[in-house]
């Protein structure tokens, strides 16, 4: 099965998270399509939370109408449980920003380096063949 065209996108504070915690581009890219094969907590809203890391981190994954997939948080199984109620509401409010974004929007984001784009159809096509 060839996985659907995907834009994917983190967060200039995700990345330096993820360098921080050394989640490669190549696994967040893995775990995208395993949360598109339904491999992750629907939250709610366009609000997803993986596993990343062997399993010793959590991220927080906006899709909302699944147009393209931004990693927004990242956090520590050891540091904490989960988010809170509050949080939730906020990426559920940031999900549905980032669906009604425009092309145009969101190069200007890339352009500025807010996002950093990691994974394209290519790679993901790619990547499903090495699973």
């Amino acid at each position: 099965m060839i996985a659907p065209a995907v834009r994917t996108f983190k967060t200039a504070w995700f990345d330096k998270a993820a360098r921080k915690a050394r989640i490669t581009d190549a696994e967040l890219c893995r775990a995208i399509y395993e949360v598109m094969q339904g491999q992750a907590d629907d939250l709610g809203g366009g609000v997803f939370k993986k596993r990343l890391h062997h399993n010793q981190y959590r991220t927080i994954i906006l899709a909302k109408g699944q147009r393209f997939w931004v990693y927004a948080y990242l956090f520590a199984k050891s540091d904490r449980a989960n988010i809170d109620e509050a949080e939730l509401r906020a990426f559920r409010e940031l999900a549905d920003l980032y669906a009604h974004k425009t092309d145009k929007q969101v190069d200007k984001e890339l352009a500025t380096h807010a996002l950093l784009e990691i994974c394209h159809e290519h790679q993901t096509q790619v990547q499903e063949r090495r699973l």
